[in-house]
């Protein structure tokens, strides 16, 4: 099977500075922080992004990613060049990025057309920076069905683009797994929780479940050598307690 390594998501603690998750992040056996680019290293501000990348660094961590919310399509959205610049700063291998801010059911030709030449264009751009972009998988962005997910990969057709996973809450468990096999010929990394229909849960109580999704990942093509990582997000109550019990579950999920 494809070797994952264990990270989190920063905007897991969004009330915490990046000082206190990069401490608890190493106390928990992690090897990979993905920064938000919202809260922790704000797109385009360069020297909050340096001052945070050797700081993870310095603890042993690497820097799995550059969370962003730079949505493709939109012309409003924060400019991609800010985001470089503080991707950059800090570092990254891959930023993340969001497929437009509506559903696919309600997206017609024009909106595909829109999201998929930004893509196109933010890849190349990323490339040229000696980095990649990877979409998030998230409802009311064109990532929100298997189907759709697949199609915006083949359609955007940029070797510089990669697609996260994680279980979303409006599928079926059959149907998660579903989607995850149509996109593993891209996929960078996994966003790890456990809910249920409402709640944050520990992630002990789900990992039968979160076998089946490895179990899945077993046909991962690992011709590229890529650096994937097991991201965790959600921690039930936003507890730091919490996250420590989750990080002893998701070392024994990955090993």
């Amino acid at each position: 099977m494809a070797s994952f390594r264990p990270g989190l998501v920063s905007v897991t603690f969004r009330e915490l500075a990046p000082e206190q998750i990069i401490k608890l992040a190493a106390a928990a056996g992690l090897e990979g922080i993905e920064w938000g680019g919202d809260i922790h290293v704000p797109h385009g501000d360069v020297e909050r992004a340096q001052d945070v990348g050797m700081k993870t660094r310095a603890a042993r961590l690497d820097v799995a990613a550059y969370g962003s919310y730079y949505r493709t399509g939109c012309k409003d959205s924060v400019p991609f060049g800010e985001v470089l610049r503080s991707a950059l700063a800090l570092k990254a291998p891959l930023i993340r990025v969001w497929a437009g801010n509506r559903g696919s059911s309600a997206a017609d030709t024009a909106w595909w057309n829109d999201v998929v030449t930004d893509a196109r264009r933010i890849a190349s751009m990323a490339a040229d920076a000696g980095m990649q972009v990877g979409f998030e998988y998230h409802g009311k962005t064109l990532t929100d069905t298997p189907s759709s997910a697949r199609r915006l990969m083949e359609e955007v057709a940029h070797p510089n683009a990669r697609i996260y996973w994680q279980p979303l809450r409006s599928l079926s468990i059959a149907e998660r797994k579903q989607g995850l096999a149509q996109i593993l010929p891209w996929l960078c990394h996994v966003h790890v929780y456990n809910w249920d229909e409402t709640d944050r849960l520990p992630l002990a109580d789900g990992l039968r479940l979160w076998q089946e999704y490895l179990e899945v990942l077993d046909h991962l093509d690992d011709a590229e050598d890529r650096k994937r990582y097991a991201l965790l997000e959600f921690v039930r109550a936003d507890s730091p307690e919490q996250f420590r019990a989750d990080s002893q579950a998701l070392l024994e999920l990955l090993h």
